[in-house]
C-alpha cells in the first residue's frame, strides 16, 4: 500500500554540504558550498530550510541548527565518478556513472570537430574556448551579428554551447546547428554530456541578454531509471526546469519549462495545487548557473533566501499523503578557486505533514537513495542494473 500519493523531489542545483572523502582526487579540498556561503555574507535568512533541518547538516555562521527539526535529514554521497549535473541526476534515479563525460575546458574543442561542425552547418566557428556565457557575448556577439559566424564555447562542465542572436541568426537555425553538433559529439572521443543552444537578444555591447529559449540536447541515460519504472507503471512523472533535458525526455509524462529558479518554484507551487498521482521532479538551476560558476556567494545566498520564501508557501500546500524531498546534484562552492563544480555530499531532507518522527538518518552511500525510496513508495520495482536502497521505512 502506498504511503504517499504525491512525492516532490526538489533539486537545489549545486547546493553541496561538504567535501567527499575522495574530493581531493577532483582538486576540491575543503569545499563546502552551503557553509562557505553562510560565512561570506552579513545576513542569511532561511527559516523554512532551517526548521526542516538544513542547518543541522553542517555548521553555518548565520543559522543555528534546530534541536527538533520537522524533517528527517542526512547527507548523501555520490557513488558515480564525476561531479556534473547529468551524472548527479541520473544517479538519483538509479544509474551509477562509471565513466566521466569528456570536457574541453583547457584546450577548447579539437580542430577536427570544429572543421566538421563548420562544414555541416555552413557557419565559421568563433570562440572555441572555455568562457562565461555573458562574457563571451560581450566579446564576440557583435562579430557574430555582423558576419553570421557562430559562437561556440564550453565551460568546466561537459558541454558544447552555441550562441545565436534570435533576430539575426534565428532560433530555428540555432537549433539546427545544435542538432548537428549533438550528432557530431556522439563520437566517444568527443562525447559531451550536453549540447546547449544559448539564444540571446541585443545588438551591441552592454545590451546583450540571454533568453529563456535555451534548449539542451542531452545524451539519453545509458539505462532505464526510476522515472521509466514509474511511467511504465502508469504513474505521473512531472518534470519542472531542465529535468526533461537531463533525461532527454525518458520517463517523463509531462514537462514544464522554467524561466528561472523562482519561476520553477512558482510552477511547483501551482503543481501542488493540482491532483496528480506520482512524482514531481524539480531542478532549480540558477544557484549553479548564475552564482556558483560565477563565484558569487552573495548572489547565491540571496537566491537561497528567495527559494526559502517560496518553500514556505509550498509547505502550507502539502497534505498528509505528500512527501517533499530536498536535495542537490553536486556542489559548486562559490568561494573556491576556478569556476568548476565541486565534489561534495548533498543534502537529503524528507518531510511530510503526516510524519510523527524526525531527526538524523545515517549518511547515504549514493544519491540513488532518492529514486529507490520513490519507487518503493509506489510499489514499483527499480529497473535491472540500477543501484540504491530505499529509506521509506525510516520516514515514520
Amino acid at each position: 500500500m502506498e504511503k504517499y500519493k504525491r512525492i516532490f523531489v526538489v533539486v537545489m542545483d549545486s547546493l553541496g554540504v561538504g567535501e567527499m572523502e575522495d574530493s581531493g582526487k577532483y582538486g576540491d579540498v575543503g569545499v563546502n558550498t552551503l557553509a562557505h556561503i553562510s560565512q561570506s555574507v552579513d545576513t542569511f535568512e532561511i527559516p523554512n530550510l532551517r526548521k526542516l533541518g538544513m542547518a543541522n547538516l553542517c555548521p553555518l555562521k548565520q543559522v543555528e541548527p534546530v534541536e527538533k527539526p520537522l524533517a528527517y535529514y542526512t547527507k548523501l554521497k555520490e557513488k558515480s565518478c564525476s561531479k556534473d549535473t547529468m551524472t548527479g541526476h541520473w544517479e538519483m534515479m538509479g544509474l551509477e556513472g562509471k565513466q566521466p563525460f569528456q570536457t574541453f575546458t583547457d584546450t577548447g574543442f579539437p580542430p577536427e570537430l570544429i572543421q566538421e561542425l563548420e562544414e555541416r552547418t555552413g557557419h565559421k566557428v568563433i570562440g572555441n574556448k572555455s568562457a562565461s556565457g555573458t562574457a563571451i557575448l560581450e566579446e564576440l556577439a557583435e562579430e557574430e551579428i555582423a558576419t553570421g559566424h557562430m559562437i561556440v564555447y564550453t565551460s568546466a562542465d561537459s558541454v558544447l554551447q552555441i550562441c545565436g542572436n534570435e533576430e539575426t541568426f534565428g532560433l530555428e537555425e540555432l537549433y539546427r546547428c545544435c542538432e548537428i553538433a549533438r550528432e557530431i559529439t556522439m563520437k566517444d572521443e568527443w562525447k559531451v554530456g550536453r549540447v546547449i543552444a544559448r539564444p540571446y537578444v541585443g545588438r551591441k555591447k552592454g545590451e546583450f541578454q540571454r533568453t529563456s529559449n535555451r534548449h539542451d540536447y542531452a545524451l539519453k541515460p545509458f539505462g532505464k531509471t526510476a522515472l521509466d519504472a514509474l511511467k511504465e507503471a502508469g504513474l505521473d512523472v512531472i518534470s519542472i526546469g531542465k529535468i526533461k533535458d537531463i533525461f532527454d525526455g525518458e520517463g517523463i509524462t509531462r514537462a514544464l519549462k522554467s524561466k528561472s529558479s523562482v519561476h520553477g518554484m512558482e510552477q511547483t507551487i501551482e503543481t501542488a495545487k493540482e491532483t496528480f498521482h506520482g512524482l514531481c521532479f524539480v531542478n532549480l538551476v540558477d544557484f549553479d548557473a548564475l552564482w556558483g560558476h560565477r563565484r558569487n556567494p552573495e548572489g547565491y545566498a540571496r537566491e537561497i533566501e528567495k527559494f526559502d520564501r517560496n518553500l514556505g508557501v509550498l509547505l502550507k500546500l502539502l497534505g498528509r499523503e505528500d512527501l517533499l524531498i530536498i536535495t542537490a546534484d553536486h556542489g559548486n562552492d562559490p568561494t573556491y578557486t576556478g569556476t568548476d563544480h565541486t565534489r561534495e555530499k548533498v543534502p537529503f531532507l524528507a518531510y511530510s505533514p503526516s510524519m510523527e518522527g524526525h531527526g538524523e538518518l545515517p549518511e547515504g552511500e549514493t544519491f540513488a537513495v532518492i529514486g529507490a525510496t520513490v519507487a518503493d513508495n509506489f510499489g514499483v520495482a527499480m529497473p535491472e542494473g540500477t543501484i540504491g536502497t530505499s529509506v521509506l521505512k525510516e520516514l515514520i
